[in-house]
């Protein structure tokens, strides 16, 4: 009985052993069960980028203009640091802010999808729209209806229609605003208020300040501190009204669907809240 037992115990070692070696040879995965995302913390982190690159902006042209435009080196920078430039450091930035507002649109879009809620076509042309403003903010396409409609116009006398492009900008937010009204309305108070006020920044950033530039730029042209001061404004309003309405996103997600592996707050991830997958 004793051999028996001895050699069963030499088996079950050996097995054990085996068993640890192959599970050493397994590609361990370590991963958090949650996320922590501030949406204050996060706006805030935007928005200094933000505030940054419009101080980078002002800061290049005023030194453009102190030295006559003569330094190739600050001229360079003028390229690389200008808001009302496209393919530079803010334009780029500006398409980041759009694609997460985009991304987080699709993910609520999804969620809606999956409960069979209401809305969701709104929800998935909301992500589809700063998708391809995103794509715009690089490509420029809007600008280029500009020299078009504004020969379409008659080119004089243009005033706040100068950057033509205005016009039917002005008409697709009139219609969006129309569809969208009772979409708005439905939805949280804390969200609706969120919506409105980072929708009427960009819009009056976009479309309002812009209607101003157009009648500078006809009366002035394009290199002028009126000029430069207005830009500056739009270009703030944009950036921080996507900013404004990506922290409205995030805040919905933590009100709305807490049961996602992602924890708004301020607590960070703790030891016990890491799980070890063998795969």
């Amino acid at each position: 009985m004793e051999k028996i037992i001895g050699r069963f115990n030499i088996q079950l070692q050996q097995l054990t052993k085996f068993s640890v070696q192959q599970t050493s040879m397994k590609k361990t995965e370590i991963w958090a069960d949650s996320l922590s995302l501030n949406p204050v913390k996060i706006a805030w982190a935007l928005g200094a980028m933000a505030f940054l690159l419009v101080f980078a902006s002002i800061a290049v042209l005023l030194a453009d203009h102190l030295t006559g435009h003569t330094s190739i080196i600050i001229h360079k920078s003028v390229k690389v640091f200008y808001l009302d430039l496209e393919q530079n450091i803010p334009s780029f930035f500006s398409m980041l802010i759009l694609l997460i507002a985009s991304a987080l649109l699709t993910v609520i879009t999804l969620l809606k999808k999956k409960q069979k809620a209401s809305y969701v076509i709104e929800w998935s042309i909301l992500s589809i729209g700063f998708f391809y403003m995103a794509f715009d903010e690089i490509m420029a396409i809007h600008d280029r209806l500009v020299e078009p409609l504004q020969a379409l116009l008659g080119h004089q006398n243009l005033g706040i229609f100068y950057f033509a492009w205005v016009i039917p900008g002005i008409i697709i937010v009139a219609l969006l605003g129309i569809y969208f009204l009772k979409f708005v309305i439905n939805l949280p108070p804390k969200t609706r208020l969120a919506f409105i006020i980072a929708g009427a920044m960009f819009v009056g950033g976009s479309i309002g300040v812009e209607l101003i530039e157009g009648a500078v730029a006809e009366k002035y042209g394009l290199e002028n501190f009126s000029y430069y001061a207005l830009v500056t404004i739009e270009e703030a309003l944009e950036m921080f009204g996507v900013i404004f309405f990506i922290r409205a996103l995030l805040e919905y997600i933590a009100d709305n669907y807490k049961e996602l592996n992602l924890q708004f707050g301020a607590s960070e991830i703790k030891p016990e809240n890491l799980k070890i997958k063998q795969s």
